[in-house]
């Protein structure tokens, strides 16, 4: 007699241990706040691999309700903060049209090729230097 397979038990996740840090993204999980992302700043899962530096395939399991590891979900804090950043200085729906384009602040370079190269710094100081007002 063949025995069946048990199905895997699903983790336990501790929600106290776990929290959610997007709710005020108007989304419960991670599959709403990259729908969120879709729609509100122009942002398709492709610019969500390249901002987060993460596996396309990682980025289709936060759709799909996956939790990220912790250092996927500091990623996605880290790229949550410039997003929030670059709508005080443009329009949300701008926001991914901007950084698929060249721009000459960074030699030539989209944005989003400056994040991929481990160059964050250089869109924060852009950003502090047009908030200021300070010569860039």
């Amino acid at each position: 007699m063949k025995m069946s397979a048990r199905p895997k038990p699903l983790p336990i996740v501790n929600p106290a241990l776990n929290p959610f840090r997007f709710s005020h993204r108007g989304a419960k999980d991670y599959a709403g706040l990259l729908q969120h992302y879709r729609k509100t700043f122009s942002l398709p899962q492709p610019m969500v691999v390249r901002l987060t530096g993460f596996s396309p395939r990682s980025v289709a399991k936060w759709s799909q309700g996956e939790l990220p590891s912790p250092k996927q979900a500091k990623a996605l804090v880290e790229m949550d903060r410039l997003l929030d950043a670059l709508t005080r200085i443009m329009p949300p729906a701008q926001v991914g049209s901007w950084l698929k384009s060249p721009n000459s602040a960074f030699d030539g370079s989209t944005p989003s090729q400056v994040v991929e190269r481990g160059e964050m710094d250089r869109l924060w100081r852009m950003l502090y230097d047009l908030e200021s007002g300070q010569p860039g």
